[in-house]
């Protein structure tokens, strides 16, 4: 068996890996979309890297775009398989897919305007809103720790990694002239005390390991203070300085996140009367799906929800969706909370919000979450004083805060704690991937302290012999 690494490599965002097998069979460990890579995120997101006719079947860790984001290009390039997947990871797809195919025809309308004022000829999007319904029809879910055969070379099943609803680690067995290969893929690694969702599971003795490394040189605040630190921002942003506050955060999962602290301070009298305004469409649909699929949460949710049936909903909080409501909360002058797409506040409607907010010292802006170098969240956590938002120049003026403790990938001790599992003497490689430069060094300086044999940052195309 041979393990192609096609993305994730350099970066957090692009993840796809290709199995190919003894008998010349290839399957794909996700299809991401690259992110927040300025102009060549385009050219690197259209060149696939394989040809997809060849692909026999895609296995999908979770939803996340930068994991599934271009399986409707893969199909519209002649991919004819199935997409594994679990449930939870089937309805979230479901809207995320959707909504990144109206960005990308979205975005392009705006670019072919400009072409055309220029002479240029028009662009096509990446991928159109019926390429992404016509890709969802090529996905077969199937349960946490159900083992699935795809050919006679090779099985897999997934097992709970906890970082997102329905997110999966993938543990492959290949068996090659009778004897056995066990290859596990990490996805991307969740927290072992994550306030929702349960926390990742041991997984099978594998031979070779395909690791994240998001946070692999890093360890997160305690989460314990997360309620304080929250509560203490709003106190100081909406009450005392009658600003707003803004948090960027992402549609599935964090948002979620936010809403769960929020109504868990209303139950116990201590969220003050401000109005809250999760704004943002995808983000109401993703909460339908939480909703959906309590099986993916912690115990300690689940014997919550005898007393409080929706953690996603309080007085005070509103859900919208309507573009004109959405305009209309930069015209408000009350305190507020507004949480809104996208979390590293490059794309979306927070990108009104921040440009019609940062001027003020009397808002704050909350990151509660990873920000991609380049992009705006990033240049705000940064302490930059100017950043750029739609083409233009803003001073920033406002509070910028930062919650790290909510992150939904693994930190270091989270990652050698999800490795723990595993007899070090029968892991014969380990590689790091999906993780900035720095990341993956400290995480594999870790894994040899630890006593792992093999550690290897794999480069962009780089393949390997797996026996």
């Amino acid at each position: 068996m041979k393990l192609k690494f096609i993305g994730a490599t350099e970066t957090v965002t692009g993840s796809k890996h290709l199995i190919l097998t003894e008998k010349g069979k290839q399957f794909l460990l996700d299809c991401g979309l690259y992110q927040g890579l300025g102009k060549e995120t385009d050219t690197l997101n259209r060149h696939l890297g394989v040809n997809p006719a060849h692909i026999e079947a895609v296995i999908l860790s979770h939803a996340h775009i930068d994991h599934s984001g271009n399986l409707p290009l893969l199909m519209k390039n002649g991919f004819m398989g199935k997409i594994y997947c679990t449930p939870a990871t089937y309805d979230a797809c479901e809207i995320l897919l959707l909504d990144s195919a109206h960005i990308h025809e979205s975005d392009i309308r705006y670019i072919n305007k400009r072409r055309l004022k220029k002479g240029f000829d028009p662009l096509k999007p990446l991928y159109t809103t019926k390429d992404a319904e016509e890709c969802m029809k090529r996905f077969r879910p199937l349960p946490y720790n159900h083992e699935f055969h795809l050919c006679d070379e090779l099985s897999f099943h997934f097992t709970d990694v906890g970082h997102i609803i329905g997110a999966a680690a993938i543990q492959l067995s290949a068996n090659e002239e009778g004897k056995k290969i066990k290859l596990s893929f990490s996805g991307d690694v969740g927290r072992y005390n994550d306030l929702i969702l349960k926390a990742p599971e041991n997984f099978s003795q594998a031979d070779y390991i395909i690791c994240e490394s998001t946070y692999g040189n890093s360890v997160h605040e305690n989460p314990e203070n997360t309620e304080q630190k929250l509560r203490d921002i709003i106190l100081s942003t909406c009450i005392e300085k009658k600003g707003k506050l803004i948090i960027p955060a992402f549609s599935l999962g964090r948002t979620q996140e936010l809403v769960y602290i929020l109504n868990n301070l209303k139950n116990k009298n201590l969220l003050p009367q401000v109005k809250v305004f999760v704004d943002s469409p995808l983000s109401s649909k993703a909460t339908q799906v939480m909703r959906k699929h309590t099986e993916c949460f912690n115990e300690s949710v689940k014997v919550s929800l005898h007393q409080d049936p929706d953690p996603f909903d309080f007085p005070d909080l509103k859900y919208i969706e309507d573009t004109d409501e959405s305009k209309f909360l930069n015209e408000i002058q009350e305190p507020c909370i507004i949480i809104s797409a996208s979390g590293m506040g490059d794309a979306g409607r927070v990108k009104h919000h921040l440009s019609n907010s940062i001027g003020n010292p009397n808002n704050t802006v909350l990151i509660a979450g990873y920000c991609s170098p380049g992009t705006l969240g990033a240049d705000l956590l940064a302490g930059h004083k100017q950043v750029h938002i739609f083409g233009e120049v803003f001073d920033v003026k406002s509070a910028v805060e930062s919650i790290q403790s909510l992150s939904a990938h693994a930190d270091s001790a989270d990652l050698l704690r999800f490795l723990s599992c595993q007899d070090k003497e029968k892991v014969k490689k380990i590689f790091l991937v999906h993780g900035e430069p720095e990341a993956k060094t400290g995480l594999r300086t870790l894994l040899a302290r630890e006593g792992y044999k093999e550690v290897i940052i794999p480069e962009k195309g780089e393949s390997f012999v797996l026996s």
